[in-house]
């Protein structure tokens, strides 16, 4: 393996804590019962992944989760629902990426859309006091650049974008789907299962 100088984040998962089930239970004070199977993890259904490329906008996605609910002037408590995952950046990750900071590039690839990035850029501020960008050379979500996870493309934008070798690149995210994809081209993946600290992982 060439020596790593890159490397490719997944955040939710990985960097920032989630927690599905708080989402999954509040949409089904809403009405919602199958939130499971629309957006389990490393897949995405419908008018989930639409509104991770970017496809359909936050009031399109609203009106759709309202749709299957069967009410309507609900955008508030859907939006809070929908929000709800999202939980913290604990300090000791943002130290050991500050750290990285010296000795790789770093990049961030985040399956996301805009209600949750609005929420996880306001938390991560609030917490730490300055733009979660400024952690990484350059962030990328699938909403604004229109492709998500697995599809290969959104590894070769990276890529391509910020000249990188895929031999000397690492990527890292909790879904295997997305790890599989990245090393059909090339890139060294490393899948960050249930239970596993993101600063446990040693870089050569």
């Amino acid at each position: 393996m060439a020596k790593t100088k890159n490397i490719i984040f997944d955040l939710g998962g990985v960097l920032l804590n989630l927690d599905i089930q708080k989402t999954v239970d509040a949409f089904k004070q809403l009405g919602l019962n199958n939130t499971e199977e629309l957006f389990r993890v490393g897949y995405a259904a419908s008018f989930f992944k639409q509104h991770e490329t970017g496809s359909i906008n936050d009031e399109e996605f609203i009106a759709s989760i309202e749709k299957l609910t069967g009410s309507s002037g609900k955008q508030q408590q859907i939006t809070e629902a929908w929000n709800a995952l999202l939980l913290d950046f604990p300090p000791e990750r943002i130290q050991w990426l500050q750290g990285l900071k010296n000795s790789y590039r770093l990049f961030l690839f985040s399956n996301t859309n805009a209600i949750h990035l609005n929420r996880f850029q306001e938390t991560f501020y609030t917490s730490h006091g300055f733009a979660m960008d400024e952690l990484f050379e350059k962030t990328y979500y699938s909403h604004l650049v229109r492709v998500r996870k697995p599809d290969i493309k959104a590894y070769e934008m990276v890529l391509n974008e910020n000249n990188l070798e895929a031999s000397q690149t690492i990527f890292i995210d909790d879904a295997l789907v997305n790890v599989e994809s990245a090393e059909s081209i090339g890139i060294h993946g490393i899948h960050l299962k249930p239970g596993v600290s993101i600063t446990s992982i040693v870089f050569d």
